[in-house]
């Protein structure tokens, strides 16, 4: 890597850009998570029982699946300037309808639409990969999405003393509607300060919308495989919903929304069809192909990353507290160190990636992810506390760095897939936060952690095997029909 390339203290050229990007990200994701600091405000001011906080909680990451999967798509078509705007837009006018709520009902309307924001992501791994050259894409794929999760963490640490300045039975309205204000405001600064790339670059788009290009029949297979676990999860989220769980979705209710999930699965399955039926016939040109098992790869890699950080962080705060009789406060901040990492361990990760490849650095992350998870299964009461939170750290940093190298990687398949492979890996995230929180429900935190220190050793056997470096140089078929070759290295 060239180190005299990547400035990182500069606002000018590619470097404004990833700035610019990163503070998106950082504002999507505080107002994601406004909510989760001022839980107890909110349970106190509605009277909620646990039941319906842990709806709320569930409501929150529900859009996002398929939102990632949708936005990617806007973003190859209509740019990320156009398309993040119109996120961070929507995110305010729906975080301060939140804000306004007066009963239950309106919590969990626009809890569940404020997931839309969380899809935002994507958009910045499209417009950062447009910038920057693959020798320095991890580290600043890496600083945008290290940067950014932290505005979950900021939310913690900022809106309940926010609320406290606003005062009243409403501060915690008002902390929730500034974040909506400050997204909206930023929109506009985004849209003027941003470009889709650099002067003279070409934005390259799919040829079709809709469903991703896949350029083989087994690549095709594949594709369909590898979006079921898309619609099972919504699916698991109707069931945690419905009567055989929380009760707070009614039978009929519950298999009205089984019905929409199967008819969008379907529908899903026609388009793809419809996009890519073509390659049963008249095979593709070899210049214009692609493997979509790297694909396949790195959606189960950033759904063994982040997935399983989505679901640790939902738990740790309770479990330190549970296994170390501390306090709350103690035990929440002991928690939130594990979110805190995302400053240094996705830019880390990126950042080797760079230096010493793409498929090294997932499978290390990996065997340091499934190290550590297996040995926090181990964690007890007799442990001394200082060495719990050391061990969680250390587990913190290959779950981020794993993150970063994921996304070191999205933008080196396909360039103008770059929108779409970006959402459905972002979405696997989400399923993997799905899946093993519903695994925490089924079993103990020690076999929860053993579970997932299993999938990331298993995911580690499958890079090892199965995935290919990327490649230094991509073709791409310019809008007259001429095909180019692009240096990415």
């Amino acid at each position: 890597m060239n180190e005299q390339s990547f400035r990182f203290f500069s606002f000018e050229g590619k470097t404004r850009i990833l700035h610019l990007s990163w503070m998106a990200f950082f504002i999507s994701f505080l107002v994601w998570f406004n909510h989760a600091p001022l839980m107890a405000a909110i349970r106190e001011q509605f009277g909620l029982s646990n039941a319906e906080v842990n709806t709320l909680l569930l409501l929150n990451v529900a859009l996002t699946i398929p939102a990632r999967i949708l936005i990617g798509m806007l973003v190859d078509n209509l740019g990320p300037r156009k398309v993040y705007s119109l996120v961070l837009v929507l995110s305010g006018i729906f975080c301060l309808a939140f804000a306004l709520s007066t009963t239950f009902e309106q919590l969990a309307i626009t809890r569940f639409l404020l997931g839309f924001v969380g899809a935002g992501f994507v958009v910045g791994i499209r417009l950062i990969s447009e910038w920057y050259p693959a020798r320095e894409l991890g580290l600043a794929e890496g600083i945008y999405g290290g940067w950014g999760n932290f505005g979950a963490a900021f939310a913690g640490i900022s809106l309940p003393a926010l609320a406290l300045v606003f005062g009243g039975d409403d501060g915690w309205r008002c902390a929730v509607g500034t974040t909506g204000i400050i997204s909206i405001l930023y929109a506009g600064v985004f849209y003027m300060m941003v470009t889709d790339t650099p002067k003279g670059s070409t934005y390259f788009k799919p040829k079709k919308g809709g469903a991703m290009e896949v350029t083989s029949k087994g690549d095709f297979v594949l594709y369909l495989v590898m979006n079921l676990p898309l619609f099972i999860a919504l699916a698991l989220i109707v069931w945690k919903l419905g009567p055989a769980k929380l009760n707070m979705l009614g039978e009929t209710t519950t298999y009205v929304l089984y019905s929409v999930i199967a008819a969008m699965m379907a529908m899903q399955f026609l388009r793809i069809w419809q996009v890519n039926g073509h390659v049963f016939s008249k095979p593709v040109p070899e210049f214009d192909r692609y493997p979509f098992k790297q694909v396949a790869l790195l959606n189960l890699t950033y759904m063994a990353s982040f997935g399983s950080e989505l679901a640790v962080v939902s738990m740790l705060p309770l479990y330190f507290l549970d296994t170390f009789e501390i306090s709350p406060v103690l035990a929440g901040m002991l928690g939130g160190s594990f979110a805190l990492m995302n400053l240094v361990g996705r830019p880390g990760g990126g950042y080797v990636a760079d230096r010493y490849g793409r498929k090294l650095t997932i499978m290390l992350t990996m065997a340091g992810i499934a190290i550590g998870y297996l040995l926090m299964g181990q964690i007890n009461s007799s442990w001394p506390l200082v060495l719990a939170v050391g061990l969680v750290l250390f587990c913190s940093v290959f779950v981020q760095a794993g993150c970063g190298a994921v996304y070191a990687s999205v933008p080196l398949v396909k360039r103008r897939l770059t929108g779409q492979v970006a959402g459905m890996a972002g979405a696997y995230g989400n399923v993997g936060g799905v899946v093993f929180l519903l695994v925490l429900s089924l079993v103990s935190p020690a076999m929860f952690f053993v579970v997932l220190g299993i999938v990331a050793l298993a995911n580690m056997l499958l890079v090892g095997i199965f995935m290919d470096e990327p490649s230094p140089q991509t073709s791409e078929v310019m809008p007259d029909g001429s095909v180019r070759m692009i240096e990415v290295s």
